[in-house]
């Protein structure tokens, strides 16, 4: 009786330790964003996003055979939470991958932690240059706030023509201030003039008495780089002062034709996708997601779909979930898809287009988006 137990005891373990080895059923994919919060409209978008590709590559077989497994953590769009949404995702999950999170602040909060980990971290729309400075297993699906705001000043000034800007921007915002100085730079090479420097505080409602100085100096365009529920504030007060010049902005914008009203006619900002956009995977991509959200897609939807396949693509291409071998196979990713075609730079910064979208209304009255132009780097 006792050799038969002993012999049953080895197989139990013999069978737990087979089952340690072999291969994971699933490839387990961890996302951090903003689910509720001040930025949940874009965390929201986003995770749908990733949803709908998470759903057509399973749909589609999986990757290398097997499912992916998508964990998602809200982080409120704070930086302490994220660290722990990843640590939650690494430690208790298993999680190799992660997608996020949304905002450069908290996705650089996370950044040091994946690196020293060999954590493969897209960051589908996080901006700020220094993210990837953290290593070589962090990267981004979206363009950085130099590119950004070089795009904004050469629009401003080449296609809308304009000699003179003024700026109004969130001066404790890395975002904000990365984009400012960017586009500055930008509208001063082509010859254009910063007539109206003004800067306010995160949280901050009331921007009358700047938009006065803005008024006095008579700009013939407006540069407004913040996220979209403060952008709809200020351009209701800039409106209401009789301010009549185009407004440009950036990505931060999307979310401004469900949250403002006509004031913001007149509009412009940069962005990752426009979808209207003719191209095959953009007509495909909205199609999909309208069927299955009843919604348009933002850009942010567009990036967190992004991300997924550049990840399944790597993936695929490395023939492992090795970290190290598919960080190898990501950096060399040179493919179509539907924010752009992209190849990645030594910094892990995609090298693709912008474009620049219109705030219209459409048959029914309802603000949209139109294409407007695109700017390559």
């Amino acid at each position: 009786m006792k050799i038969a137990k002993i012999i049953a005891a080895v197989s139990a373990v013999s069978l737990a330790l087979i089952g340690c080895n072999s291969k994971s059923s699933t490839i387990k994919i961890g996302s951090v964003g903003p689910l509720s919060g001040p930025y949940a409209v874009y965390g929201g978008d986003c995770k749908n996003g990733i949803e709908l590709a998470v759903s057509e590559i399973n749909a589609a077989g999986g990757i290398n055979g097997q499912q992916i497994e998508l964990i998602a953590e809200d982080d409120e769009g704070a930086a302490e939470k994220s660290v722990s949404a990843y640590k939650k995702l690494v430690t208790q999950n298993g999680v190799k991958f992660i997608l996020g999170s949304l905002t450069s602040g908290c996705a650089i909060a996370i950044s040091p932690l994946a690196q020293a980990q060999k954590i493969i971290q897209i960051a589908p729309a996080a901006t700020a240059p220094a993210l990837t400075d953290a290593g070589n297993y962090i990267f981004r699906a979206c363009y950085d706030d130099p590119f950004q705001g070089t795009v904004g000043g050469k629009f401003a000034s080449e296609t809308l023509g304009k000699k003179s800007a003024a700026i109004l921007y969130d001066i404790g915002n890395d975002y904000s201030v990365g984009l400012t100085d960017n586009f500055k730079a930008a509208f001063e090479a082509n010859g254009g003039t910063i007539v109206s420097l003004e800067t306010y505080s995160t949280g901050d409602k009331d921007f009358n008495a700047q938009l006065t100085k803005i008024k006095n100096a008579n700009p013939d365009v407006v540069y407004l780089p913040d996220y979209y529920s403060t952008v709809a504030l200020i351009v209701k007060q800039l409106r209401a002062q009789g301010i009549d010049a185009p407004i440009v902005g950036a990505d931060g914008w999307d979310g401004l034709t469900e949250n403002a009203g006509d004031e913001v006619l007149n509009g412009f900002y940069s962005n990752h996708y426009a979808a209207d956009s003719t191209d095959e995977k953009v007509q495909n991509f909205v199609k999909n997601y309208k069927e299955k959200y009843t919604l348009t897609p933002t850009s942010f939807a567009a990036l967190g779909y992004d991300s997924v396949y550049m990840l399944r693509d790597a993936i695929v291409n490395a023939g492992t979930t090795d970290s190290e071998s598919v960080r190898t196979a990501l950096e060399a990713t040179n493919g179509s898809y539907v924010t752009g075609n992209l190849t990645f730079n030594e910094k892990h910064n995609p090298v693709k287009g912008a474009v620049i979208v219109e705030l219209v209304k459409d048959s029914e009255g309802k603000l949209t988006t139109v294409y407007k132009a695109t700017v390559n780097p």
